[in-house]
């Protein structure tokens, strides 16, 4: 599904002007697939609290929601093109979408929050893709994508390191994103982490190293509620220098 979804996804970026690399196509699909994933993310946590009896305060209000401004479904459940933006779709992503997601920076409590995260992204990337009639493509081809079960998630993950993969080697200064994921795996074996310690990246690219350091830990046996509390909160620190990453 998500294989075959990224080459007519590259297919359609291949049209666009200002895309001309792999570099390009990774970047200009992953703050789509960031914003689909988390309107799965959000659409989970609503349900889990209506089954509660609670109401869930989302994250992005309702104008600039996946399903209202990128996917409005019909009663069938399929994609409403009277609803859906086509012409006027860049502008609004253009002078409205990305300025309101950038101004979560500023207005989050910390930055350890999600809000915070949201506005680091999107105050650091811009939109390439031009044409309204691209974009709608694109976004049609990831509305299929579903993040839900684990063999979704693992797939998705698998194919996301082959692009990235593929970006270190697109132009003269790609490698810079990409290690292997074996020599990854055996400098964290090599330094053997422990629950407890940070674990810092000054040149974190593509989070490879903590995502890695992340399932290391998380594999080891007999973890307690407040080991893995931390290894969520305070374990991981990253810094990367390059929009781009």
């Amino acid at each position: 599904m998500f294989e075959q979804a990224f080459k007519n996804i590259d297919d359609v970026l291949w049209k666009e002007a200002g895309c001309t690399t792999e570099l390009d196509y990774t970047e200009q699909t992953s703050w789509l697939l960031f914003l689909k994933y988390l309107d799965g993310l959000e659409q989970d946590k609503a349900d889990e609290a209506a089954m509660d009896g609670k109401k869930y305060a989302f994250i992005l209000d309702k104008p600039y929601r996946w399903e209202t401004w990128a996917a409005p479904k019909d009663a069938s459940g399929k994609i409403d093109h009277n609803k859906a933006l086509t012409d006027d779709l860049t502008p609004f992503v253009n002078d409205k979408l990305f300025p309101y997601l950038q101004g979560f920076k500023q207005k989050s409590s910390s930055s350890n929050t999600i809000e915070y995260k949201i506005g680091e992204i999107f105050s650091e990337i811009k939109n390439k893709i031009q044409s309204g009639y691209n974009l709608r493509a694109i976004i049609e081809h990831i509305d299929e994508l579903r993040f839900r079960s684990q063999q979704e998630k693992h797939e998705l993950s698998h194919l996301y390191e082959a692009k990235i993969k593929n970006m270190g080697n697109a132009g003269r200064n790609g490698g810079e994103y990409y290690t292997p994921r074996p020599l990854i795996r055996a400098m964290v074996q090599v330094v053997a982490p422990k629950i407890g310690e940070r674990i810092y990246d000054g040149a974190c690219g593509s989070a490879g190293f903590l995502c890695e350091s992340y399932d290391y830990l998380r594999a080891k046996p007999d973890m307690t509620v407040s080991q893995f509390k931390k290894l969520q909160e305070k374990t991981f620190f990253g810094k990367e220098k390059k929009s781009l990453a």
